[in-house]
């Protein structure tokens, strides 16, 4: 997606003398295009947005009760992310023997850092609320609604970091959302059994502030890159994003697991899975997978933003709604109707859409260089 050409987007690649890529105003946006690591991070939040909120609601159907437990999972699995970057330090430090200065243990500014911080206490609360929607609502019900964050995403993405949108853009917001909205409309009457009608609206309305909290961060973070960027003069790499992700794990689960300590959760789990209906050792495997599922979400999703932006984020979590809904059918046995086969075309639909009008952008900026060197005496 294309931003505005503002010092915190806008940059290019410069060789430094220990070989490291420094990043300076007056680049290019970011290719989408021949990037498989762009492809690798999809793939992560294809995995981590379609069987999360499974996971989570099987924990809620089968017994489980801890709604700070479920807010901690969504983010304990930040220490998977340790042997990666133990092994970016590695090949740093190998690499940097014959530059002459000592290899940095971090990459992050104490000023990005602590935006990363603030961050993870916004996720932390942002779990903490999607935990209470998916014990009272059913996953296609929760998906519907947090696929609202596609919109609030588009709005504060123009706020903070002036996303620039094109017609095909606006085309992909405006079909996903009209899909969300037909299966908002449909949703009526699916309350699960056991659950009051107070219950039911508390966490409909906590998960619509669940989805409003993730469209603020989304857009931070990669405000948070940009000026970083901008502010250091050093790329933003890979290893980076994971150390960002490590942070916002770290602060979030922190964060949950005070909740827990206050509600007595850690004291309840071992009753909790004695009586968990696939038993004990599947309580404590649906816990590890939740865990590491929901960690590629979130190392997916800030990889998207690092190879694309905010909004295309947005655009991946809301098109795969679809495929959490046929997921939910298939185990839950939740109904499927015309309605969400219609909301399924339109997702699709906008999603083509939205890397359509990406491969043209990025057609038109590579074709700009050539143009600018053949008019060069």
């Amino acid at each position: 997606m294309e931003v505005e050409a503002t010092p915190q987007r806008r940059a290019q690649q410069q060789p430094c003398k220990n070989g490291v890529a420094k990043q300076l105003p007056g680049g290019g946006a970011k290719p989408l295009r021949h990037n498989p690591l762009l492809v690798i991070n999809f793939l992560l939040m294809v995995v981590g947005s379609a069987f999360g909120p499974l996971l989570l609601r099987a924990y809620f159907l089968h017994g489980g009760t801890r709604k700070w437990l479920s807010s901690l999972l969504q983010t304990a699995g930040w220490p998977l992310l340790l042997a990666p970057l133990g092994a970016s330090f590695l090949s740093r430090r190998r690499s940097n023997k014959d530059g002459g200065s000592a290899t940095p243990l971090f990459l992050m500014s104490p000023r990005l850092l602590a935006a990363t911080v603030a961050v993870g206490l916004m996720t932390g609360l942002d779990d903490l609320l999607y935990a209470y929607g998916l014990a009272y609502l059913p996953v296609s019900t929760s998906s519907i609604l947090i696929s609202t964050q596609l919109a609030f995403t588009a709005a504060f993405a123009l706020l903070l970091v002036r996303q620039r949108f094109t017609a095909f853009s606006v085309n992909a917001v405006v079909l996903l959302s009209v899909g969300a909205a037909m299966l908002g409309m449909n949703a009526g009457g699916d309350r699960p059994a056991g659950v009051t009608r107070p219950q039911y609206y508390a966490g409909f309305g906590m998960t619509l502030g669940a989805a409003l909290i993730y469209g603020i961060v989304l857009p931070v973070m990669e405000l948070s890159q940009a000026r970083h960027a901008a502010r250091t003069g050093a790329a933003v790499t890979y290893t980076l994003v994971m150390e960002m992700q490590i942070v916002i794990g770290f602060t979030a689960t922190a964060f949950s697991a005070v909740g827990m300590l206050v509600n007595n959760d850690f004291h309840a789990i071992r009753g909790e899975a004695r009586e968990f209906g696939l038993g004990q050792s599947g309580y404590y495997l649906l816990l590890a997978g939740s865990a590491t599922v929901y960690q590629f979400f979130f190392l997916g999703t800030i990889g998207a933003i690092f190879y694309g932006s905010a909004l295309l984020a947005g655009v991946i979590m809301t098109v795969l709604i679809p495929v959490t809904e046929v997921l939910a059918v298939m185990f839950f046995h939740e109904p499927f109707n015309g309605t969400k086969g219609v909301a399924l075309a339109l997702s699709l639909w906008g999603f083509v859409s939205y890397l359509y009008g990406e491969v043209r952008a990025k057609a038109k900026q590579s074709d700009k260089p050539l143009n600018a060197e053949h008019l060069d005496p």
